[in-house]
C-alpha cells in the first residue's frame, strides 16, 4: 500500500486526479486465485480497504484539488493518453540510486511540461517508489515532512467494512468502562486521520510473521537486508543492529530474533518493553496480529500468562468478521496496530511498515513503536 500511497501524493501535487483500480491478486479472467491451495478474491475492489480522497471523496485540506477517478472512468475519457516510462524519467537524473524526493521532484517537471490532461505511467519493470526505494530508510524519508503533512496521510481512512470489524471487535480485544464513540457511526469528514484514529489506553498490539516467514527470513539473512524503511525511522528505539566481525552464524541469530522469534523470544520481549517507564505504563490488553495456527497462538498465549499477569490476549484468528471482512482482516489487524498504545511489529515487514508509517503520521510517540 505504500507505494499506492506515494503515487496519490504524486498526482495531488502534480494537480491532476489519481487513477485507482482494484487490489488486484492476479490479472486473470477468473474471479477467484489460489494462495496455499484455498481460493481467494482475484480482486478486491479498494474502497473495501480504504475511504478518502485516495479513492475519489474531496480533499477537505484543499476542496479544490482533483478528485481521484476509477480506472473504469479514465478508460472512457483517456483512451489515448500520452504513456511515460518510468525508465526514460530515471535516465534524466543525475543521481543514482535516487531518493523518493528526488524521484518525486523530478516527475513533477516531467508532469508539468505535458499539456496533455491524460498521462498514464507504462508497467515498467521499475515502478516510481519501487521496492528498493521502499525498503531503504536513506532514499524513503527525505519526502516524510512534506508527505506525511499532505492530505493523502492526513486525510486517510479504513473503509466501512474494516471499521465496522473493527468496532464489532473492540470490547473483545480492549475492554473498556467508558463510552466510546463507534467509528462506523462516525463520518470521516468531520475528523483527520490523527483525531479519527487516536490511542487505544491499556492496549499493546504485535505484529508475529509465521508461514511462509521460516523461508523468507533465512533470505532476508542471505541478502544483509535492512529494516523496512518506514520502520527505520531515525526516532524509533529499536533497530537492526550487526556488530562488527559478527560471524556467520551469529549473524544468521541475529536475523532470526529480528525475523522469526520464538515464543521464548516473543515474551521475553513483549516483557521488556511492557515493563519500560513512560509510554507503556498501564498495558493490560494484548492482541497478536498473526498468521500463526492456532496451536501455535494458543502456545504462545500460555507463555504469555504464565510470565505476567493479562486482562485480555486476543489474535487475528479469534476476531469476528462477516463474510466481505473476511478478505479484509489484514487491514483490520493494522487499524488496530495503528491505534495500540504500543505496538511492536516485524522489522522486515511491509505490514508492519503500513503500521509503522500511521502511527507516525498521526503524531503517536516514536518511542511506542518497538520492534523484535
Amino acid at each position: 500500500m505504500q507505494d499506492l500511497l506515494l503515487n496519490a501524493y504524486l498526482a495531488y501535487r502534480s494537480g491532476r486526479s489519481f487513477v485507482f483500480n482494484n487490489y488486484t491478486w492476479s490479472e486473470g479472467v477468473s474471479d477467484y486465485s489460489l494462495y496455499n491451495m484455498m481460493p481467494i478474491p482475484s480482486r478486491i475492489p479498494l474502497t473495501a480497504l480504504i475511504q478518502g480522497s485516495i479513492v475519489g471523496a474531496p480533499f477537505a485540506m484543499d476542496p479544490h484539488a482533483p478528485r481521484a477517478v476509477m480506472k473504469e472512468f479514465w478508460d472512457k475519457v483517456c483512451p489515448n493518453a500520452t504513456v511515460i516510462r518510468n525508465d526514460d524519467v530515471l535516465a534524466m537524473m543525475d543521481t543514482d540510486p535516487t531518493t523518493a524526493s528526488l524521484t518525486l521532484t523530478k516527475w513533477l517537471e516531467v508532469l508539468d511540461a505535458i499539456e496533455d490532461p491524460c498521462v498514464e505511467v507504462a508497467q515498467d519493470p521499475r515502478q516510481i517508489f519501487d521496492i528498493w526505494i521502499l525498503q531503504d530508510a536513506n532514499r524513503l524519508l527525505d519526502e516524510w515532512p512534506s508527505f506525511s503533512q499532505s492530505p493523502i496521510l492526513t486525510e486517510f481512512g479504513w473503509s466501512p467494512l474494516v471499521e465496522l470489524a473493527f468496532d464489532t471487535n473492540r470490547e473483545m480485544i480492549s475492554p473498556s468502562s467508558a463510552f466510546r464513540p463507534y467509528l462506523s457511526s462516525t463520518s470521516l469528514e468531520v475528523m483527520s486521520n490523527s483525531k479519527r484514529y487516536t490511542p487505544i489506553p491499556g492496549l499493546m498490539a504485535v505484529h508475529i510473521r509465521r508461514g511462509d516467514f521460516v523461508r523468507h527470513c533465512k533470505r532476508i539473512n542471505e541478502w544483509q537486508a535492512k529494516f523496512f524503511g518506514y520502520n527505520a525511522f531515525p526516532s524509533f528505539t529499536d533497530k537492526l543492529s550487526m556488530p562488527e566481525g559478527a560471524s556467520p552464524a551469529e549473524r544468521a541469530e541475529i536475523y532470526r530474533m529480528h525475523c522469526f522469534p520464538e515464543i521464548n523470544d516473543i515474551v521475553r520481549k513483549i516483557e521488556e518493553v511492557r515493563r519500560s517507564s513512560g509510554a507503556s505504563q498501564g498495558i493490560e490488553n494484548l492482541y497478536i496480529m498473526t498468521n500463526g495456527p492456532s496451536a501455535w497462538i494458543a502456545d504462545l498465549k500460555k507463555a504469555l500468562l504464565s510470565s505476567s499477569s493479562w486482562n485480555r490476549i486476543t489474535s487475528s484468528r479469534e476476531i469476528i468478521v462477516n463474510h466481505e471482512q473476511e478478505y479484509v482482516k489484514q487491514a483490520v489487524d493494522m487499524l488496530i496496530g495503528q491505534r495500540a498504545q504500543v505496538f511492536i511489529g516485524n522489522g522486515f515487514s511491509s505490514m508492519t511498515g503500513q503500521v509503522s508509517m500511521l502511527r507516525m503520521a498521526n503524531g503517536i510517540s516514536p518511542n511506542t513503536t518497538r520492534f523484535w
